[in-house]
């Protein structure tokens, strides 16, 4: 069948977007679904930094690429061997695919799928084909999502069944921000009530890290970001501090408001200068957890004696430690109970021709999440 889909041909494009225009809209070829794959209707898809480091090329991808990763959709076409899906069923798409049978699937660490890593990486499904191609050439697959586009076939094992009356642009949300930024707190850090943490970054990764704070029962939690705007916002989904980075006293700011630093300081910038703020705002004993994805030839400077002598950790968190089919459901009912406000994130509803401008926006740093209505 034929599909509409935003193809990312050259990386590195000049700014604005709008203008030099890195994502074509255009007619691609998309195959039936293979066995374990499924062909999906995407309803709605989220504009991420991951998206966007892919079109800067802070994350080097093959091209060319249909890019989006951060969706929900509703399934139209279950290949051979998928038989706990329907047409009509609700999903919503996730970005690392699991195998099931590696060892970090079978530790229960999904996130860390090791197949799944192999064919991101390469552009291709979890199965290691494309179902993408034009006038003959195949395209490659993003995050094994590729959902900037009406239609995707994806593999089974990107799909969570979701509730059918959570609407499409609150579902979208839940693939990535919400995983992410949530899970860094509860499974990457495992929070604990009375603690107190900071957030450093308020894109739509870090505004859920602030909600997963909340949530969690922090006793205070510290908002940092670069633009007012965001500040107020976080302010208004529960963050008891604000702080703006470009403050020369920021780090003292912090720990004035803190006693002396957090027990919890989440990097969500993806920014060496936001990790180093975030370590540096952590009290001793403390743990500083990272889910921001810089350049792979940056690097943080960490002083080793300070790990040592003030029992520091440093964590890693991709797709906040999630087990998808576990979290997600769990995550949309405490949305709908009214503890998990995702929906106050949302910026802006965008048309596919209009995604170039949504990514300049994006990369201006002043809007929390955009979302594809294709």
């Amino acid at each position: 069948m034929k599909a509409r889909a935003a193809v990312l041909h050259v990386v590195g494009a000049p700014q604005p977007y709008e203008q030099s225009r890195p994502l074509r809209i255009e007619e691609i070829d998309l195959a039936p679904p293979g066995p374990g794959e499924v062909l999906v209707r995407v309803r709605a898809a989220g504009l991420c930094h991951s998206d966007l480091s892919v079109i800067n090329g802070d994350r080097p991808r093959p091209v060319p690429m249909a890019l989006g990763h951060e969706a929900a959709g509703e399934v139209v076409e279950c290949g051979p061997l998928v038989a706990d899906l329907e047409p009509g069923d609700h999903v919503v798409m996730v970005f690392v695919p699991s195998c099931g049978h590696c060892v970090p699937c079978m530790e229960g660490r999904p996130a860390l799928c090791e197949p799944g890593a192999a064919a991101n990486t390469a552009g291709t499904l979890l199965g290691g084909g494309r179902r993408l191609s034009m006038g003959g050439k195949p395209v490659n697959h993003h995050m094994g999502v590729s959902a900037f586009a009406d239609h995707a076939v994806v593999s089974r094992r990107s799909l969570v069944k979701i509730d059918p009356t959570l609407a499409f642009d609150e579902a979208a949300l839940f693939g990535c921000a919400v995983l992410t930024g949530v899970g860094a707190v509860v499974n990457t850090a495992r929070m604990t009530p009375g603690t107190t943490a900071a957030v450093v970054g308020l894109g739509g990764v870090g505004m859920n890290s602030i909600l997963g704070a909340v949530l969690s029962g922090a006793r205070a939690v510290v908002a940092v970001d670069l633009f007012d705007d965001k500040l107020d916002l976080a302010r208004s989904l529960g963050a008891t501090h604000c702080v703006n980075a470009r403050a020369p006293d920021a780090i003292q700011q912090v720990r004035d408001a803190t006693g002396g630093g957090v027990d919890f300081a989440f990097e969500m910038a993806g920014s060496v200068q936001a990790m180093e703020l975030a370590y540096r705002i952590t009290r001793r004993g403390g743990t500083t957890v990272t889910a921001g994805l810089p350049h792979p030839d940056h690097r943080w400077p960490l002083q080793h004696v300070n790990l040592t002598a003030e029992e520091r950790t440093v964590k890693g968190s991709y797709v906040g430690s999630c087990v998808p089919v576990r979290d997600l459901p769990r995550y949309i009912a405490l949305y709908k109970e009214g503890k998990l406000p995702v929906d106050r994130l949302m910026s802006d509803h965008l048309d596919l021709e209009d995604i170039n401008a949504g990514f300049d926006r994006l990369a201006s740093g002043r809007v929390v999440r955009q979302v594809v209505m294709p």
